[in-house]
């Protein structure tokens, strides 16, 4: 009797599990959310970011209630033209304040979505010293503590790994970084977010994780538009890759719809993540600078899709179900090609 007392909850649980893998989640900086939840998303947003350098870098730089006061309207903007959820991708020693994100998704009602990872460009400025000696393994169990435990004292959790190198061929230290997020993703299912630009690193980078099992599925080419040669896109995305065009503004929205319509012809919208890479609070500037908003997406770049005759369902794709997918918590091994 006891016996079976114990069977019940053990299975309860097992289910339970087997459930929660199955349906999966997105990690916001208030826990978890369904991927059914995300509606209309920006995937590539920046509320703070300070370029001092990691050796200078400290929150006492500015202060949580003037950065609030700062950005909060613009995100009740774009909450009131129906985005949802809201990827802040600056990472740690250049301003990541996941105290600060909470307070701003409490204020906005916006889903706000914070990372781990470092960012090794400009020659790893933004990267401690003590840290660039370290090797991919021991930065991964970094990054997967912040993970289990949550960042800092916070007990908030990151929701995807953002890492950054620099656009010439990868340097040592940032094919330690990519192989870190590569064993981060194995451990945790966070998709790799990769401020990259041109094509070389992005490839170099997708070659890497191949290499140690990880699916190309798992890596958002940051900044891919950057790449001219818009054919290095559509082979990037043949392999399983997703395609960030993150600098939306009203003065390219032109370039940015022909570049869609470029992989959607080619079988490839599936693979787009859109957003603008605006903002942001720069505790160097007076005020925090100048503060370029999020609205241009909704405001512009959808209205301009319409006209030209994209459906209802090819936006939704782009703006819902993209990153629904791309930043939903679950490992992308590669498959196993042998058949017996």
């Amino acid at each position: 009797m006891n016996r079976f007392i114990f069977i019940i909850p053990a299975i309860f649980l097992l289910f339970q599990s087997c459930e929660s893998k199955k349906n999966g989640i997105i990690m916001t900086v208030n826990g978890p959310i369904s991927p059914a939840e995300i509606g209309k998303t920006l995937t590539h947003e920046h509320v703070l970011v300070d370029f001092v350098g990691a050796d200078s870098f400290s929150f006492s730089r500015y202060e949580r209630s003037e950065v609030i006061a700062k950005a909060l309207p613009y995100l009740q903007e774009i909450k009131d033209l129906g985005c949802m959820t809201f990827m802040e991708c600056t990472p740690e020693f250049l301003g990541r304040d996941p105290l600060l994100l909470k307070t701003l998704s409490d204020k906005s009602g916006l889903n706000i979505i914070t990372n781990t990872g470092y960012y090794g460009v400009r020659n790893n400025k933004f990267v401690p010293s003590s840290l660039q000696k370290k090797s991919a393994e021991e930065l991964s169990d970094i990054w997967f503590a912040e993970w289990q435990n949550g960042i800092d004292e916070s007990g908030i959790k990151p929701g995807f790994i953002k890492i950054g190198v620099d656009g010439d061929s990868l340097s040592s230290f940032h094919q330690t970084l990519i192989k870190a997020a590569g064993l981060t993703h194995l451990k945790t299912g966070l998709v790799i977010a990769s401020h990259t630009g041109p094509y070389i690193p992005a490839f170099q980078q997708i070659e890497i994780l191949k290499n140690i099992g990880v699916s190309p599925d798992a890596f958002i080419w940051v900044h891919a538009q950057s790449e001219t040669d818009r054919s290095k896109l559509a082979e990037a995305a043949s392999k399983g890759a997703w395609i960030s065009l993150d600098n939306i503004s009203a003065d390219n929205i032109d370039e940015v719809l022909s570049t869609i319509r470029y992989l959607d012809e080619r079988g490839y919208l599936h693979r787009i993540l859109l957003s603008h890479d605006a903002g942001w609070f720069d505790p160097a500037k007076p005020d925090g600078g100048d503060f370029r908003g999020f609205t241009t997406l909704f405001t512009k770049l959808v209205p301009l899709m319409r006209e030209q005759g994209f459906s209802e369902e090819k936006i939704n794709l782009l703006l819902v179900e993209n990153p629904a997918r791309a930043f939903e918590v679950r490992v992308r091994k590669i498959e196993n090609q042998n058949t017996f």
